[in-house]
């Protein structure tokens, strides 16, 4: 079993990849405490491993319930980081921060969207557990999994809290320069999204043009 778990876990960490989460987890996070940045990415884990672990559960049910795929949140995804890098790369935090809105209400919503989904349990991570759960439905492959995904989760949770450190060791026109860059880079990520889950209904497309 210990391979098993180690297996999931190299390959969900992988996938995750919680370094690409902080860009938007500093840009998120620019005007709150370092404790309620803490909290933010707390929540964040907290709520990508509950996500993942339904996904897991009954993610076929859902997909199938409501005729959806996995390219169609890879596309609504990239259009939602394209919008958020492009803010970032003016100098502005996104989401959109309310007036009068407190540090506690703000941090519960970004930790939730976009942070916790579809950052962290985007459609790559949704898509692995649910192929991971159809290739052995078996108690110990599910236990294994559900760990997997726990553990993963508290890392990224331990890896955006540093993220949030270095900003602060850059001052403030260093953190400006660094979101504007980061800004690009949540650019680039949307682009690989969109492009990943629209492949598909293109090809699709050029099939059934060259069959009519």
């Amino acid at each position: 079993m210990l391979d098993l778990f180690l297996f999931q876990f190299t390959s969900l960490f992988t996938m995750i990849n919680p370094i690409a989460a902080i860009p938007i987890y500093i840009a998120l996070t620019d005007t709150l405490t370092p404790k309620a940045a803490r909290w933010v990415a707390m929540r964040a884990a907290v709520t990508a491993a509950i996500a993942l672990c339904v996904f897991a559960l009954i993610g076929n049910a859902i997909f199938s319930f409501f005729s959806i795929s996995v390219n169609g949140l890879r596309v609504a995804g990239g259009v939602l980081f394209f919008i958020m890098g492009f803010e970032m790369l003016r100098g502005r935090t996104v989401p959109k921060r309310v007036d009068g809105e407190s540090d506690s209400d703000f941090g519960s919503d970004a930790a939730v969207t976009p942070l916790g989904i579809p950052m962290i349990a985007g459609p790559g991570a949704i898509t692995m557990v649910i192929l991971i759960m159809q290739e052995s439905p078996q108690t110990t492959n599910t236990i294994s999994l559900m760990a997997a995904i726990i553990v993963v989760c508290a890392l990224t949770a331990v890896i955006l809290s540093f993220g949030k450190q270095m900003l602060a060791k850059l001052g403030r026109s260093g953190s400006k320069i660094l979101m504007r860059l980061m800004g690009l880079i949540v650019m680039l990520i949307a682009v690989e999204f969109f492009f990943a889950g629209i492949k598909p209904y293109l090809v699709d497309i050029l099939r059934a043009a060259n069959a009519a």
